[in-house]
């Protein structure tokens, strides 16, 4: 199965917010630093027209901040980190994620 198939498609979407959490609670984080660190993951590539707008809602939503950063190559950067607010959706995301994984775990070896 491809990471272009509908199946992936359709999982990924469903935990792109988790992975970029995950990415950014490892410590501030630019943008295209975080689509390039999931194009790295197998399954997770998304596009930056995907990542940009997921990162704007968490920072509505308070889930993460923002500070501009002087970059050493280029213009300055906007770095993203985690808030409290975040660091709980992280948990509960991670938690929920953790049963579903555990249970369809449970399914499929019931069913082979």
């Amino acid at each position: 199965m491809s990471a272009d198939d509908p199946h992936t498609t359709q999982i990924r979407k469903g935990v792109v917010e988790l992975a970029v959490l995950g990415l950014v609670a490892d410590g501030p984080t630019y943008g295209q630093q975080l689509v390039d660190e999931l194009a790295q993951r197998p399954g997770l590539a998304v596009p930056a027209g995907t990542v940009y707008p997921l990162v704007s809602r968490l920072l509505k939503d308070g889930a993460i901040a923002s500070t501009w950063q002087e970059s050493p190559v280029g213009p300055p950067r906007k770095y993203y980190r985690l808030t409290d607010a975040g660091r709980a959706a992280l948990a509960a995301q991670t938690e929920a994620w953790r049963q579903v994984r555990d249970t369809l775990d449970h399914i499929l070896k019931e069913s082979r």
